[in-house]
């Protein structure tokens, strides 16, 4: 799903009158998951807390660190975007996730290139999430932990 149209079925599920930035990083992540989850045909995911605060922690770590990569033996699906020289929206970061769908082959359970964050995005079996923006000059990271984890070998995301 292209980011453009992400961003339109937002603009569309706020209604008129509501900008995005009105709404708190929490309620427009979960916002943002819920509309590509929904495009899916999958359940809605509820907001977690205590994911966030775990998202939170590794995006300040990456920033410091100046790496992208998942945290090792984490409990949780994980997806992971780099931003540099500009800033992104909740819904921006989802949709970059959200557009790998053109490269998700469903008839054959396969990846075109990389389709992982959206697979993770939409799995059916998970059920909670949180997110989190790490910044530092002119760099974001942005962190969603998933749980349960999803993008298990030879499993439908849907």
């Amino acid at each position: 799903m292209p980011p453009t149209v992400v961003a339109m079925i937002l603009a569309y599920a706020l209604g008129p009158g509501v900008p995005a930035g009105s709404l708190g990083l929490d309620e427009q992540c979960i916002m943002a998951h819920n509309v590509v989850r929904a495009a899916a045909g999958v359940p809605t995911l509820v907001w977690s807390d205590r994911l966030a605060a775990v998202a939170q922690e590794w995006a300040d770590r990456l920033i410091l660190s100046g790496v992208l990569e998942h945290r090792p033996d984490s409990p949780y699906g994980e997806n992971l975007l780099d931003v540099r020289g500009t800033s992104f929206t909740p819904g921006q970061a989802i949709a970059v996730w959200a557009a790998e769908a053109r490269d998700y082959d469903y008839s054959a359970n396969a990846c075109r290139g990389t389709c992982g964050h959206y697979t993770q995005l939409v799995w059916r079996g998970t059920t909670r999430v949180g997110c989190a923006v790490g910044r530092a000059g002119n760099r974001e990271v942005w962190v969603c932990e998933y749980d349960p984890p999803g993008n298990y070998l030879g499993e439908r995301p849907y």
